[in-house]
């Protein structure tokens, strides 16, 4: 059974929905997540682009990785919300950020990323695998 996921930036200028279930959710600890969210780490989830409807329009700023990957961080241009993110990597797939959603507790991390680059003061789950 697919879940019915819906959410929004700050404003509303942009909103989503799609029926599909998470294909798996994950908490980055990147540099440029760090930056992108203000915080220790991005809260995100993965779906496949084709079953995601966006109204709005979402601007993109576009910067390659310490490997050498485009990715493209999705926002809203009217109150800044960090909405999506996106890897050339895998262009079948956009990661939407966690605190989007209007439901936020159907988001449930089971893994981190670049967690060598975890700030002290961001207290990472234990539980969370680390790849």
């Amino acid at each position: 059974m697919k879940t019915s996921l819906t959410g929004r930036c700050a404003c509303a200028a942009i909103q989503y929905e799609a029926d599909s279930d998470i294909e798996f959710a994950f908490q980055c600890h990147c540099r440029k997540c760090q930056r992108l969210t203000g915080g220790g780490h991005a809260s995100a989830f993965a779906l496949p682009v084709s079953e995601v409807k966006f109204t709005g329009k979402i601007t993109e700023y576009e910067q390659d990785n310490e490997a050498g990957v485009t990715t493209h961080s999705g926002f809203c241009s009217t109150c800044g919300s960090p909405v999506t993110s996106r890897s050339e990597r895998f262009p079948e797939r956009i990661y939407i950020h966690a605190a989007t959603l209007d439901d936020p507790a159907l988001f449930h991390p089971s893994f981190s990323v670049f967690a060598p680059e975890s700030q002290p003061w961001d207290n990472e789950n234990p539980d969370l695998k680390k790849v």
